[in-house]
């Protein structure tokens, strides 16, 4: 015996069961117009069932994508292959990692951002709160350190322990910085004099580099 069958059997019983129960306090006429709308209820019980079933049948039936062709087909809507996805996405962590470690300029990180956002990809649905939403208010909330600051030379001072100091770069080696930054007073880098006023420019990414290498590949030369 199939389900359906079963099903229909026991609503069948159920409203048999009902009728009979009504029928001891109703009158023919009230018995003839409960069988008719118990045998409306049992046809459109019948007819739900039916209905179901060729619901079921038509999924069992249905040849449905393989989720590998979908993501291939939402990638060209976008004008993107798999490799032109896998380098943006490579290049929206990169930017965003720097924007995390507020490696700066903040400006060029704008940039950057602008360059991802303009780009078609940035549409599909991976990338789209990241890059248009998250990304952009991190960089809204990065309160940039002025581009350079000044300094008022007192009695001695030199430009190696200028740099040193923690508020300025924290490593002598960049004393070449100041330096060139103030080649209008500094005629003589080993000749400071008191008083003077110095910029103190922020090191680039690449100067960080430069000199903190140096720093840890310094060794003193011996002592004699």
């Amino acid at each position: 015996m199939t389900i359906k069958s079963k099903l229909l059997g026991i609503v069948s019983l159920v409203l048999l069961f009902t009728a009979v129960n009504f029928a001891q306090e109703m009158t023919e006429e009230q018995w003839e117009s409960e069988m008719t709308t118990f045998k409306n209820k049992k046809a459109a019980l019948e007819s739900e069932i039916s209905a179901l079933k060729s619901d079921i049948d038509n999924l069992k039936a249905m040849d449905l994508q393989d989720p590998e062709e979908c993501i291939d087909e939402l990638y060209q809507i976008v004008g993107a292959t798999r490799n032109d996805v896998n380098n943006f996405r490579k290049a929206v962590n990169e930017l965003d990692g720097k924007i995390k470690r507020k490696e700066g300029p903040k400006a060029d990180r704008q940039t950057d951002l602008n360059a991802l956002k303009k780009n078609k990809i940035s549409a599909l649905p991976e990338f789209f709160s990241k890059v248009h939403n998250q990304m952009q208010k991190d960089l809204d909330n990065w309160v940039e350190a002025p581009t350079e600051i000044n300094y008022t030379v007192v009695k001695g001072d030199c430009l190696w322990n200028i740099a040193k100091k923690k508020e300025h770069y924290g490593n002598g080696f960049a004393w070449p910085v100041i330096y060139k930054a103030n080649r209008d007073q500094i005629k003589n880098p080993d000749l400071i004099y008191p008083k003077q006023v110095f910029k103190i420019p922020n090191l680039t990414e690449e100067e960080k580099s430069k000199y903190e290498k140096l720093r840890k590949n310094y060794k003193p030369a011996p002592v004699q």
